[in-house]
């Protein structure tokens, strides 16, 4: 915990993600970066110097195998309160519009469904779990398919909404959750969606790891870059 830890703090403090009396909905879906997240989380709670609170919130998007007692069985474990929102997200992307690229929609659904759950539950803030392998598959994603130099910021302020997003995780390597998952016997949930494996986020993936053969210090040097560049979100002015 203590690695994953000087991560999420260095994340908080580069950009001031949390503030005193913050109350902050963690997205969980039951992967490993949420679960570390809200673990990461839970464990910064007890020592910051700006007090927050903290509450877990899951979207069902209604795949048979999203298991909600595993979710509730972790957060009783470290002490979060635990929400469960149902959708018929699988039901209108998959089987109603039968989506081909069917991510973007998913993901713009289970976001507008947090937010609502956030706001209903007084949270002025959402951490998301993304990793900083997410940061660069992101910006890659951005420049070859979309034609456009950007990735997601560290905190996005929405104003329909006056909810901030935070992402604690953008300097944790996926390499990194993946070993403090394991070394700490955590159960994650099956990948439950059908698009696991072949998306273009996965092609972006693969790139990255052939790239690496060959520069061995390509994420960090893409990551240097984003960090130093005028991509919004990323220049630290404090």
């Amino acid at each position: 915990m203590q690695r994953m830890l000087s991560y999420i703090r260095k994340a908080v403090d580069d950009y001031n993600m949390i503030s005193d009396g913050d109350k902050i909905a963690v997205g969980l879906s039951g992967g490993k970066d949420s679960i570390t997240l809200l673990m990461g989380l839970k464990a910064l709670q007890r020592f910051y110097e700006k007090k927050f609170e903290l509450i877990a919130v899951s979207v069902n998007p209604g795949f048979d195998f999203f298991d909600s007692n595993l979710l509730q069985n972790i957060c009783n474990e470290i002490g979060v309160q635990y929400i469960e929102e149902k959708s018929h997200i699988k039901e209108i992307v998959f089987d109603i519009r039968q989506e081909k690229n069917p991510c973007s929609l998913c993901a713009n659904l289970r976001r507008g469904i947090l937010n609502s759950i956030a706001i209903r539950e007084n949270c002025n803030k959402i951490a998301l779990g993304h990793n900083e392998d997410d940061v660069l598959e992101t910006f890659f994603l951005n420049l070859l398919y979309g034609g456009s130099i950007g990735t997601f910021a560290p905190v996005s302020y929405m104003d329909r909404t006056e909810i901030t997003l935070i992402r604690p995780l953008i300097y944790a390597p996926e390499k990194s959750i993946k070993t403090f998952v394991k070394k700490n016997n955590i159960v994650v949930m099956n990948k439950c969606c059908p698009m696991d494996g072949v998306s273009k986020r996965e092609d972006i993936k693969n790139l990255i790891y052939n790239l690496q053969k060959d520069i061995p210090n390509v994420k960090t040097n893409i990551f240097g870059a984003i960090k130093r560049s005028d991509i919004k979100g990323w220049k630290k002015t404090f």
